[in-house]
């Protein structure tokens, strides 16, 4: 979350007006994130008791086309009992509006908050939340492909160029060249799918001590494999901001969380030492992208593209963590 596009007090209160969710009271930019604009905002609520809720404005790495697939999941996941925030519809029915170019929605806000240094309580939460919205998923009508897969990793590197990576740390590039081919030759095809949250990252996850209360920010949702999901998870969860320090416990706890749920295959068991190595090129590749091109105006905190290229290599030389048992 962030916000890259400012709206005016008259604007945003004519905006809140076409939902039926009261009047304005306040509006507040969050600035977390990087591919969206978003602000809290109270209202006076329906009944006059007052509300909450997220308004999001889409910038980049989101197609317009493909917002009902997102805010329509939102709605099937909460339906089914996930813990998802509802899209509310605008009073003609609308699941968002246009800006000009852009595109908004209002979201329902949940309670709880996002942590930084999860407990292996709240690990294990997360695990079974995540396998809870890959069964919820299994009848979504929705499709769409991977927009942030192989080859989006590799155009962002190759926009970033090496000079860019090289500015970001000396041994970027050589991580990047040495490591690409070994994942894009490897990867799996024939794993399980189901619709994935494809980020989900602790800021992404809204808890009340060990309870999950909120999935958030599905706009990398899509469909795709299961254990990669995990991996990516795994990833988010299981290491200290800087990608120095892996927990085992953590680790432990967010996959027999999710395996209480949803246990893993043979293969996809197999597979998870690639498919960490390649999520943790995924954040590296978007990292480095954005760390070379956010706006400096921008209410935005760029994020170390290191972080998640020690991840890759803490993967790459310990495949063995993920071996069913090994720290049972």
């Amino acid at each position: 979350m962030a916000v890259y596009t400012q709206i005016g007090a008259e604007e945003m209160a004519a905006l809140v007006n076409e939902f039926d969710v009261g009047a304005l009271v306040s509006a507040k930019g969050i600035a977390e994130g990087v591919s969206n604009s978003n602000w809290l905002l109270e209202t006076t609520g329906k009944d006059g008791g007052g509300a909450r809720f997220i308004l999001t404005m889409y910038e980049f790495r989101i197609e317009l086309e493909d917002l009902p697939y997102f805010l329509s999941l939102l709605d099937h996941l909460a339906a089914k009992g996930c813990p998802v925030p509802r899209t509310i519809h605008d009073r003609e029915g609308a699941l968002f509006r246009r800006r000009g170019e852009k595109a908004l929605a209002l979201i329902e806000f949940l309670p709880g908050i996002s942590v930084s240094e999860p407990t292996v309580g709240q690990a294990r939460a997360v695990g079974a939340a995540l396998a809870q919205m890959h069964a919820a998923s299994a009848d979504f009508a929705g499709s769409r492909a991977n927009g942030m897969g192989l080859a989006e990793w590799q155009r962002l590197f190759d926009a970033c160029g090496p000079d860019g990576l090289a500015a970001i740390d000396p041994e970027l590039a050589g991580l990047v060249a040495e490591h690409m081919p070994k994942i894009a030759a490897g990867w799996p095809q024939d794993l399980p799918r189901a619709v994935i949250h494809a980020d989900l990252f602790p800021d992404n996850v809204l808890m009340l001590g060990d309870k999950v209360t909120g999935l958030i920010d599905f706009y990398f949702a899509c469909n795709d494999l299961m254990a990669y999901d995990v991996a990516v998870t795994h990833a988010a969860w299981c290491f200290d901001a800087t990608g120095r320090n892996f927990s085992a416990e953590l680790s432990k706890a967010l996959l027999d969380g999710y395996e209480a749920v949803r246990p893993l295959s043979a293969e996809e068991r197999s597979a998870l030492p690639l498919l960490a190595q390649g999520a943790a090129m995924r954040f590296t590749s978007s990292r480095a992208y954005d760390w070379l091109n956010t706006p400096a105006d921008a209410l935005v905190v760029r994020k170390d593209p290191m972080a998640f290229a020690r991840r890759l290599q803490f993967y790459a030389a310990n495949p063995a963590i993920f071996d069913k048992g090994v720290f049972a």
